[in-house]
Parts: C-alpha cells; structure tokens; sequence
C-alpha cells in the first residue's frame, strides 16, 4: 500500500482546494473522488457570494464576511496560475422585498432602479443594493482542479471512500477499491459525507438571454434569484427540498422560476430554457458547517457548508490545512465542531 500524508475524501470545490492549501504546506495528498471531481454541489451552485444574506445564521457571519473579502485574491490567483477565467463579477446584488434589511443594503428609489437596471420591475416591493460578487462555478471548479493538476496531486476518481479510521501509527482510508494510508484523511464529501450532513436538492436553470448585458446585477427576491453570467446567460434558482438524494428536475418548478423571473425581468418571458439540473448541498441540523476533528485520530470533516459552499469554501480549505498540520485556524470554528454531533470518522 501506498501511503500520502493527507488523503482527502471528495474532490468538489472544498476537497480540492484543502489539497492546494495542503500542498502548498508540503505535504503529500491524494484526493479520492467518488463519481468525476466537482461534478456534485459545486457546479451546480449559482455561485453567489452572499456574505451578508439575512437567512445566514449569526454564528455563520463572521466566516461568509472573511470568506468574501479573500475571494477577490484568491480568484486572481488561481486565473493567474491557470489561464482559466472564473467570470467574478463585481456588479452588485439588488434585493426585492426586505421590510427589515441589513445596514449594508443601500435603499434604491423607483428613479435608482431605473437608472441601474432599467430592465427590472420591482412591482411595488422595495429595493435594495448590496455590495456581493458571483463567480461562475463551472469554470471555477475547472481551474481549481488545473492548478491541482499542475501542483502534482493526484486525483483518483470513481473511487469511493467507505471507512477512515486510524490504526497502529496510521489512518486507514477503505474503499471498493482497496485500502489506502495517510498520515491523516480528511471527510470533504459534501451530501455523502454521513450523519448528521444530509442532502437539501436545489433546482435550477439557465436561460439564453435576450441579448448580452440585458441584466448587470443579480436580483434576489422571495419567489427566485435572477443571476446573469458575462457570457449572457441568465441563471435561475432555486428550491431547498428534503427529499434525500433524488436529483430529479421537475418540470413545473422550472416552470415556477422562470415565471417568476420574468416578472420581474418581462424580456426573460421569451427567453429559452436552454439547461436544467439539480444539486445536493450539504446540510446540517442546525444549518452551521461542520469543520474540525472527529472522534477518529487525525481524522477530520470539512462538510455541511449547505447554501454558502462556494462562499465559503477558500476559507474552510485554509483552516482544515491548519487543523491537519497541527496548527490554531485564523479564525474561531468552536461552534461548527463535529463533536456537537457526536459525529465519528467513518
């Protein structure tokens, strides 16, 4: 058997940027992927980096808020190191319908509507902007998984991990595949990562837009959230279901967001539904992250980030690769310890 320093379960966005982080440390990773890498929640994400999104948990804001400031650089370094552009957009979100809204959203008046987004019709609710960037998940999660190619970490998909536990002065990562070792192994498989994660589906949509640059801002408002991409297209999202791990798409929630959407936005009513899906993001009882040291030895959990796992997953690569290399993480993680769950390694 071979035998790495660290070997990570899951090769979404989160796995894979924890082996950067990790090997940037010098340490050897191996990345077991269980289908094809970043196929699950991480590309099918919206990519909205809502940092101050009222439905966040309280104890959650300090992480978004950290998360959101270090993306600018993170973005540009991973484009510098790739040559693969992510489409971060800095526009600004405007809300629709907040009777209470942060102190960070900034009222807009019929006329300031007008003048920023004259495509979109706010039908009586107020509006707000709000300082919040996008990114494009798909093109993120490719160049993440370029510069962990061009750091020398091997990916290995279709692998699936069953087991980590720690045995004599190791940790033994079972898999259908046979046994592998490491110093330490870390659980980042998002909705497979075991109890207490759960899957919570999300439905969602792209639209071929009307022509380029009909909408500049993301709209978020009670019944949809409108995200335009540089390229043109439109996204539409989104549900939160229980419903375990069915990944089908119905054809009347498409139906629902994309009138809804074009309520708001009317040259959206004859745009094209051109791409449907859905993704399991991981959830948690109380709707907190699930980041730190199980009871197995040296095995550790980065899952449960549920709405915010493109947000958040920079930040929770940086503290996870301090936590494997023994080190205090930059920010306090005490109330998304997996021990609240009495959750085990495996």
């Amino acid at each position: 058997m071979s035998s790495w320093d660290v070997i990570i379960a899951g090769a979404g966005l989160a796995g894979v940027l924890t082996a950067l982080e990790l090997r940037e440390r010098r340490a050897s990773v191996l990345v077991l992927e269980r289908g094809d890498p970043g196929r699950e929640a991480s590309t099918a994400a919206a990519g909205m980096l809502a940092a101050t999104d009222p439905e966040t948990p309280p104890a959650l804001r300090a992480m978004t808020l950290k998360s959101a400031r270090i993306y600018p650089d993170f973005v540009g370094k991973l484009e510098h190191s790739t040559g693969i552009e992510v489409d971060f957009r800095r526009q600004g979100t405007i809300v629709l319908g907040e009777e209470a809204p942060p102190a960070n959203y900034h009222q807009l008046f019929p006329q300031d509507l007008q003048r920023i987004e004259p495509a979109l019709q706010a039908h009586g609710r107020p509006a707000f902007l709000v300082a919040e960037d996008t990114v494009d998940p798909v093109p993120l999660m490719q160049a993440a998984l370029r510069a962990a190619e061009l750091a020398g970490i091997e990916i290995r998909n279709n692998v699936a991990v069953q087991q980590m536990c720690w045995k004599g002065q190791q940790v033994e990562v079972s898999t259908e595949k046979g046994v592998f070792t490491a110093l330490s192994a870390v659980n980042c498989m998002g909705a497979w990562s075991g109890a207490p994660v759960r899957p919570r589906k999300g439905q969602m949509l792209y639209l071929g837009s009307v022509r380029p640059g009909e909408l500049q801002h993301v709209v978020r408002a009670p019944e949809v959230y409108i995200v335009p991409r540089s390229s043109g297209k439109v996204l539409l999202g989104t549900t939160v279901e229980d419903v375990g791990f069915d990944k089908s798409v119905r054809k009347e929630t498409i139906q629902a967001l994309h009138d809804a959407a074009r309520r708001y936005v009317p040259e959206l009513a004859t745009a094209r539904v051109t791409e449907t899906w859905a993704g399991l993001r991981p959830g948690s009882p109380d709707d907190l992250p699930l980041i730190g040291p199980t009871d197995e030895r040296n095995v550790f959990l980065a899952s449960g980030l549920f709405r915010n796992g493109i947000l958040l997953a920079p930040l929770t690569a940086k503290i996870t690769a301090d936590l494997v290399m023994g080190r205090q993480p930059e920010i306090d993680i005490t109330r998304f310890s997996p021990s609240r769950f009495a959750v085990t390694g495996s």
